[in-house]
């Protein structure tokens, strides 16, 4: 039997209903008491909009107040929130949306080309009466699916993510066990919403009764303002805005209030922890994706300095291991605890291969040290990790063999000092074509930062006996 407890943001409201749940750079706060009723507010103008529970609604929007009131507003009536990333097409969204069976699509401005699914503004949604009628909920089940975002996939079209509020609830919990609560805490947001790391960190400020300062945007004055002169405590980041964080630093130090600088997103180089670690900025690395709710893996602060390179200790009460390994022997990483994912949406297959005896397999190499601290060897062997974005060729691969002409396609990722790695794409054509026309066709079918650097003509791709692309040989052309 399911675990049910009252509705988080109602209960904060009445814990803590005069302390600022959200604050924005211009200065405007959000209490909790009014982030309830703001968002027990737009749950009523769903409902009149004809929305109801176990429906799910798409939200395509950057960070505000305003989505965050909306994301709560679905919780209200029992909706399932598919999260959107912005930065991908309109063609790409269409896609996630048809798989994900969206009822509503909920966006900041209009979508244009988007005929099947019903879609509603914030100002149009504002505008509607509020329906009375609606029995708002007041208990969390935990074990329901509350959101849904979408992960790249290895077969080449993304998956949703399935998180239940059980999933965040020990998500957060088990962060704040790790690093403790202080009672003059706030946790910085420069990532967005729609990404696992943001919904976590939103979350967490709800759970633990703490401000949030929430950034529209990663801008490196506006993240180091809000550290030097905020009063932020914690932030996360990915490894790109750390080092740009650490540039824009230069000789000065940042505040001793500052006491947790968050790093995932993949591996960082040595180089910018050894930097860290000179300038006396608290960095705990960490291991997570989305089917984790975010971090599963964190560096303890006491360890921090001793175990360099480390992404630390399964957070309580999650477990890992590396299958069929010894100590310090590579394998790959499995993961198990109540913050993983029940599964991906309407994807029995991946669920089959995915998840054993509770276990996730992540596809990720890794080691445990003596200790039993965890050391990333490599993130999902074709994944390309660019500025903490995730992209997995096969989806760039599937969309370049659209074009007529092109008979195959490799993509892998090539080193880069400002993004970790960038996608760059070799191609097999039966005719002339240019670079030119290549961008052009991939404009509209893939989102920015998954489309190739650079562009490679060769005779033919590199290939096992089993007819199988052998990646590692296309780096030898790089």
């Amino acid at each position: 039997m399911s675990t049910v407890i009252p509705h988080w943001l109602d209960k904060q409201a009445d814990l803590s209903p005069n302390e600022i749940a959200v604050e924005l750079k211009d200065g405007t706060t959000v209490t909790f008491s009014q982030l309830a009723e703001n968002s027990r507010i737009k749950a009523r103008k769903l409902a009149s909009a004809d929305i109801k529970k176990g429906d799910h609604i798409a939200i395509l929007s950057g960070n505000s107040i305003e989505m965050m009131e909306m994301i709560y507003a679905c919780s209200y009536l029992g909706a399932v929130v598919v999260l959107l990333n912005k930065r991908l097409t309109a063609y790409e969204r269409k896609q996630q949306m048809k798989d994900a069976k969206v009822t509503l699509l909920i966006t900041e401005t209009e979508e244009a080309g988007l005929t099947e699914i019903g879609q509603l503004t914030f100002d149009q949604l504002n505008r509607l009466e509020a329906s009375w009628k609606v029995q708002l909920l007041e208990e969390i089940e935990l074990s329901t699916v509350f959101t849904m975002m979408y992960t790249s996939g290895t077969s080449g079209f993304p998956k949703a993510v399935q998180h239940t509020y059980e999933n965040h609830w020990w998500s957060a919990t088990s962060s704040g066990l790790n690093f403790g609560k202080h009672n003059d805490d706030k946790w910085l947001i420069p990532l967005p919403l729609f990404h696992v790391s943001g919904l976590s960190t939103m979350l967490k400020g709800i759970i633990y009764g703490m401000p949030i300062y929430l950034l529209e945007k990663f801008e490196v004055e506006d993240v180091h303002d809000a550290i030097m002169h905020k009063q932020v405590t914690m932030t996360s980041v990915v490894t790109v805005m750390l080092q740009r964080l650490v540039s824009y630093l230069g000789e000065a130090s940042y505040p001793e209030a500052f006491r947790c600088m968050l790093l995932g997103g993949g591996p960082a180089p040595e180089t910018l922890l050894q930097q860290t670690k000179a300038k006396k900025i608290p960095v705990f690395q960490s291991y997570g994706m989305t089917e984790t709710a975010s971090q599963i893996v964190t560096l303890n602060p006491r360890d921090a300095l001793r175990k360099v390179g480390s992404a630390g200790k399964p957070l309580f009460p999650a477990q890992l291991k590396i299958a069929g390994k010894q100590a310090n022997e590579v394998g790959e990483i499995l993961v198990k605890g109540p913050m993983i994912t029940p599964g991906y949406y309407n994807r029995q297959a991946a669920n089959e291969t995915s998840f054993l005896n509770g276990w996730l397999a992540t596809g990720d190499v890794g080691y445990l040290d003596d200790e039993g601290f965890l050391y990333v060897v490599d993130r999902r062997s074709d994944l390309i990790i660019s500025g903490g974005e995730n992209i997995y060729p096969s989806e760039i691969e599937n969309v370049l063999l659209q074009i007529d002409g092109v008979q195959e396609t490799g993509v892998i990722g090539k080193k880069d000092t400002e993004w970790g790695e960038i996608p760059v794409a070799f191609i097999v054509a039966d005719r002339e074509m240019t670079i030119a026309e290549i961008t052009a066709f991939l404009k509209d079918k893939l989102a920015r930062y998954k489309q190739p650097k650079e562009f490679y003509f060769i005779d033919q791709l590199p290939r096992n006996a089993a007819n199988k692309l052998v990646r590692q040989e296309l780096k030898k052309y790089l």
